[in-house]
C-alpha cells in the first residue's frame, strides 16, 4: 500500500504538510510543484488499498482527478482553504475545508492537531499573508518581537520560492524543499542550519528590489495594477510583491501582472486588508482563474482579456 501526500509548493502547503508529519510520520510520496500548479490529483496513479493526503490545492479545480479516485475506492483526506464548491459526500473522503477570509490551510491542520506543533502554523500564516492571525496563534508560544519577526521572514521565503511558471524559476523545488524542512521540529535550527534558506532569502530581497522600480501601470479609484516583464525574477516574486503592496496601502485592491512569452499575462490579485473579500470571484470570471477571497489570481490571461480584466478589478472595488 502506498500514501501519496500532495501538496501545494508554496509556505502554506509545505507547512500545513509538515505539522501532520511529524505527528504522523509517513513514508509517502511526494505529488507537488509551482504554486500555480494546484491540479495535482490527476498525476496521482493510487491504486486498491493507496491513500492520499491533499493539502493547500482546490477542490474544486480537483474534483474530476478526486471523484475518479473515490471511485476507485481510494481514500482520501483533503486539508483545505480555497473555493471548493460543493464537496462529495462519499465514506473514502474526509474533508476539512474552511474558506473564511482569515484562515490558511496550516490554521486547518494545526486545529486539526490541537496545535501540538503550532510554530509551523504560524510560519504557514505568515507566508499566506496573514499577519494577524499568525500573532495571535502565536501568543500561547510566548515568542519575542525578534523571534516572531524571524518566523514572518521564515513564511514570506517559503512563499516566494513557491513561485515561477516552472520549477526551473525556483531556487529550490518544492519537494526537495520539505526534504530539508522534514528534519526539523523546530523552524529556528532550519533557518539557523540549512543553507537553503538563507539563498531564497537573499533571492526575495533582491529580486523585491527590482519589482519596487516598477512604477503602476494603471491605478483605479479603488485598485492599483503594476505589470512586470517577461522575466524569471518577475515570475518569481509577483506573490510576494503583491503582498507587499497591500500592507503600503490597506484600503486598496491590488492586482501585479508578469508579461509571458505566449502573449498571456499571470495575474495576482490581493483584495484590500481592509477587507478581504471579491478576489476569488473576480478571477473565476476568467479561464484559469481562482483562489481564495483574499488572495486570488488567473494563469493564463490573454492580452486581449487586458481591459475587460480591469473593468472587472474596478468594479470589484470601486
Amino acid at each position: 500500500m502506498t500514501h501519496f501526500d500532495v501538496f501545494n509548493g508554496d509556505a502554506d502547503g509545505l507547512c500545513a504538510l509538515h505539522q501532520l508529519r511529524l505527528e504522523q510520520p509517513i513514508d509517502s510520496v511526494l505529488v507537488t510543484g509551482v504554486k500555480r500548479d494546484i491540479a495535482l490529483l490527476q498525476r496521482v496513479a493510487a491504486g486498491p488499498g493507496d491513500s492520499i493526503t491533499a493539502l493547500d490545492i482546490s477542490l474544486d479545480t480537483n474534483r474530476e482527478a478526486l471523484i475518479a479516485l473515490l471511485d476507485r475506492g481510494i481514500r482520501v483526506e483533503y486539508f483545505d482553504h480555497h473555493y471548493a464548491g460543493a464537496v462529495p459526500e462519499r465514506p473514502q473522503l474526509t474533508a476539512h475545508i474552511d474558506t473564511a477570509p482569515g484562515v490558511c490551510t496550516g490554521m486547518i491542520v494545526d486545529r486539526h492537531l490541537g496545535g501540538r506543533q503550532r510554530i509551523w502554523a504560524v510560519v504557514a500564516a505568515y507566508g499566506d499573508n496573514l499577519g494577524a492571525a499568525a500573532a495571535q496563534l502565536a501568543q500561547p508560544l510566548a515568542l519575542d518581537a525578534t523571534r516572531l519577526a524571524a518566523l514572518r521572514e521564515l513564511g514570506e521565503t517559503l512563499a516566494y520560492n513557491a513561485y515561477g511558471e516552472t520549477e526551473a524559476d525556483l531556487v529550490v523545488a518544492p519537494a526537495d524543499l520539505y526534504r530539508l524542512m522534514r528534519p526539523h521540529a523546530d523552524p529556528f535550527t532550519f533557518m539557523r542550519d540549512e543553507g537553503v534558506f538563507r539563498k531564497m532569502s537573499e533571492g526575495r530581497r533582491a529580486d523585491l528590489g527590482l519589482a519596487r522600480a516598477i512604477q503602476p501601470e494603471v491605478v483605479l479609484a479603488g485598485a492599483i495594477v503594476y505589470i512586470l516583464p517577461d522575466v524569471a525574477w518577475s515570475r518569481r516574486v509577483h506573490g510576494v510583491f503583491a503582498n507587499e503592496l497591500t500592507h503600503a496601502a490597506p484600503r486598496l485592491a491590488h492586482a501585479v501582472l508578469t508579461a509571458n512569452a505566449g502573449g498571456t499575462f499571470t495575474v495576482s490579485v490581493r483584495a484590500p486588508l481592509a477587507k478581504r473579500t471579491g478576489a476569488d470571484a473576480l478571477c473565476r470570471q476568467f479561464a484559469h482563474g481562482g483562489g481564495r477571497a483574499a488572495a486570488a489570481g488567473i494563469n493564463q490571461l490573454p492580452q486581449e482579456e487586458l481591459p475587460r480584466f480591469l473593468r472587472a478589478l474596478g468594479e470589484a472595488y470601486p
